[in-house]
């Protein structure tokens, strides 16, 4: 009977997963672990379905497997740096693993409860679709606070998944570059016009140095010492804010966290949420502006 597409995907997904956490494993130790599994039956996986895997995970994820020929015949994860940080790969696999877990739990479905991720019903399919073809968009978008919609063309350069959000970074006919969230737009077309994607331009890069999805060429990249208090310094470890983030310093009472970004208004905003648990210890001018947005926080609750 031939395998469904539900049972193909759970198979790639352990076998990506195993091979990373493995570093390194021969196709004799991989069998071990696989036939330890529900999905074997207690048979092993034939050389020919291995290698059938191996070429559909590389179509579909983009995730190399690898044959280190000196040292055993081992494989390994080719380009593990995708599974280590915000990308397309890291993510579908994450996703697909939960999906995977949440569709044999069915009896459970009341007892798990989720977030909603908006897909900008159909917005964002048919955004990724002119990125695909490198055709502008037309849009019409209302900005939180306006009065009314404006319209206008883009060349869609890349889509960004941020704290619940879809966002559109997009270079607008003036040459301004520009990002929207899908949750504001009113109406997306596709257009004819072509448009050629910058040679040098890097998604990954262009936000390396933001909190989140706000890029500001006005503010200057900082080394920014936060110190955190209580259960801070797990989440902090747990979730790091910021790719860069390292931890310098540790004691009982506290631990602090070195990082280097442009401090912009979405990321103010996430330290202000943490009240008392983050202080800023380095720039004096960041912990200055935080400690007027808590002097006008006050004066509101005082009225």
């Amino acid at each position: 009977m031939p395998m469904t597409t539900p049972t193909l995907f759970k198979e790639y997904i352990w076998l990506v997963k195993t091979i990373f956490n493995a570093k390194a494993i021969s196709l004799s130790d991989l069998n071990i672990r696989w036939v330890e599994t529900d999905m074997s039956g207690g048979v092993e996986m034939s050389r020919t379905t291995f290698y059938r895997h191996k070429c559909a995970i590389e179509d579909m994820f983009g995730i190399y497997i690898e044959c280190d020929r000196k040292n055993g015949n081992k494989y390994y994860i080719g380009n593990e740096e995708v599974l280590r940080e915000e990308s397309v790969q890291n993510w579908m696999l994450s996703t697909l693993s939960v999906s995977n877990m949440l569709g044999e739990s069915q009896s459970l479905q009341h007892r798990i409860l989720l977030e909603n991720i908006p897909s900008g019903d159909g917005k964002l399919q048919l955004v990724i679709n002119a990125m695909k073809e490198n055709r502008q968009v037309m849009m019409t978008y209302r900005r939180y606070g306006s009065p009314a919609s404006n319209s206008f063309t883009l060349a869609p350069y890349c889509v960004k998944l941020f704290h619940q959000r879809w966002y559109l970074l997009g270079c607008l006919s003036n040459g301004f570059w520009a990002t929207f969230s899908f949750d504001r737009m009113e109406e997306v077309k596709m257009t004819p016009t072509k448009f050629k994607l910058p040679e040098d331009f890097d998604a990954s890069e262009y936000f390396r140095e933001s909190y989140g999805i706000v890029v500001n060429d006005k503010v200057k990249t900082e080394r920014i010492v936060l110190r955190a208090y209580g259960y801070e310094p797990y989440n902090l470890r747990d979730l790091p804010l910021h790719h860069t983030q390292r931890e310098i310093n540790k004691t009982e009472d506290y631990s602090d966290f070195e990082l280097r970004l442009k401090p912009t208004t979405d990321f103010m905003t996430k330290l202000f949420s943490r009240g008392e648990w983050l202080e800023v210890l380095e720039p004096q001018s960041l912990a200055e502006e935080l400690i007027e947005w808590h002097r006008k926080a006050i004066e509101r609750y005082k009225k």
